[in-house]
């Protein structure tokens, strides 16, 4: 009766330990998609200011190249760069980390210097000579670049939050 006893109780063990990995499982599962739906809606922020002031036309052409791009760098570049860092070099997103942060908040403040500096903003700039074609292009390349760094940043993060 003994011998039964310990068996049930150790079932009892093995099934309790299963369900508290299952836990650990769905809170792992819940925490990967609160960071996955971090790097898809990076790009909700970056690209509407880069429609601004361009033809009404251009919208959603503008708005194709930058998704293209970015769909690009996340899964044939920022992925692969991110799985190899993690396996063979994961001491290095720290550093990484501080060097996005740097480059962001550079990026911020010349934004607040260029805000206060600028007093007008034209639709195009004729003053540089810009025509809307070239000003096209120059904030697409912005927006691909600044949606790369985002990108990066956040997939570092969520990197450097899984426990491994």
């Amino acid at each position: 009766m003994s011998g039964l006893l310990a068996l049930l109780d150790d079932v009892a063990a093995i099934a309790k330990l299963a369900a508290s990995q299952l836990d650990d499982v769905a809170a792992q599962a819940s925490k990967a998609g609160t960071k996955a739906a971090g790097i898809v809606i990076d790009d909700a922020a970056v690209t509407p200011k880069y429609v601004t002031g361009l033809p009404a036309t251009r919208e959603l052409p503008i708005i194709w190249k930058i998704a293209r791009a970015s769909f690009f760098n996340k899964l044939i570049i920022l992925l692969p760069v991110a799985l190899l860092l993690s396996a063979f070099a994961p001491w290095m997103l720290t550093p990484l980390l501080m060097l996005g942060g740097s480059y962001l908040c550079y990026e911020g403040a010349e934004k607040i210097a260029h805000l206060f500096s600028h007093k007008k903003h034209h639709a195009v700039d004729t003053e540089h000579g810009l025509d809307a074609a070239h000003l096209e292009e120059k904030r697409v390349k912005g927006a691909i670049k600044t949606d790369f760094i985002l990108s990066a940043e956040i997939m570092t993060i969520t990197l450097s939050a899984i426990e491994f």
